[in-house]
């Protein structure tokens, strides 16, 4: 229990620090350290679908022979349109855009922003939780260790996350205390998506498979819609995708290190 609990855990407790930054830190975040961070999170996400849950997935349907990617690639189909329909159906605001997404509302822009980051930690939540039903199922293919470094590298990408929602708050003249809790608030979805995966995929585990895609096409749909365009825009662009690579090969390390 130790295990699911540290596991679930780590993600938010990671949020939650990054956002605590508005007690160290004066104004918001400088452009371009906001691009290399958005970089680095999104190569965290694309390393951690592919090797926390698309190759388990494959590896798990391995008694269908040649069609053993089909539940990761039907998974990952119905993560996509997951996702894609939160993200018509939820009025949220991207960092760094004025033109708010979804249907026409009269919510607060501090709220939109913290609904834009609660979309795209929804799949991260899900991407733990199926993970670790896996383990405590004692499926062969997914280890305590190779679960906790899904949680660690989730959590090392949702610290930027944290910052860049409570600092531009802070800077706009949001309170601190304030801006802190939106901060956290925005990763509070991870927790729960994780608690109801593990006990979804607990009652359905033949449907494991298809979980792991679905999580790992909810995460890409998040990096492809949103934080690559975010890590690439204005000046330095270059920037983003470095720390891109440095962030795919830092989740790539964590994973086959302890997996």
């Amino acid at each position: 229990m130790s295990e699911i609990t540290q596991g679930i855990l780590l993600p938010f407790s990671g949020t939650a620090l990054g956002a605590a930054c508005v007690f160290a830190m004066r104004g918001g975040l400088h452009a371009v350290l906001q691009r290399v961070l958005t970089g680095f999170a999104a190569g965290v996400m694309v390393a951690a679908s592919v090797w926390s849950l698309l190759v388990p997935a494959i590896e798990q349907a391995e008694d269908m022979g040649q069609l053993a990617f089909l539940p990761a690639a039907a998974g990952c189909w119905l993560g996509v349109l997951f996702l894609l329909a939160l993200d018509r159906t939820i009025p949220h605001l991207h960092q760094n855009s004025g033109q708010p997404e979804g249907p026409h509302t009269q919510l607060k822009r501090t709220t939109m922003l913290v609904l834009a980051v609660t979309i795209h930690n929804i799949p991260e939540g899900m991407a733990v939780g199926v993970v670790l039903a896996g383990w405590a199922a004692g499926n062969e293919t997914i280890t305590v260790t190779g679960a906790l470094a899904l949680s660690i590298g989730i959590a090392l990408q949702n610290f930027p996350e944290g910052a860049i929602i409570s600092l531009p708050l802070r800077a706009a003249g949001v309170g601190k205390g304030r801006a802190f809790l939106y901060g956290v608030l925005s990763g509070a979805a991870e927790p729960i998506a994780a608690l109801l995966t593990l006990w979804a995929a607990g009652l359905i585990l033949p449907a494991l498979p298809y979980l792991l895609g679905f999580a790992a096409g909810a995460m890409i749909y998040v990096v492809v819609e949103e934080l690559i365009p975010e890590a690439s825009a204005g000046e330095h662009s270059n920037l983003g995708t470095l720390f891109f690579a440095a962030g795919f090969t830092v989740m790539l390390a964590l994973d086959v290190a302890l997996g």
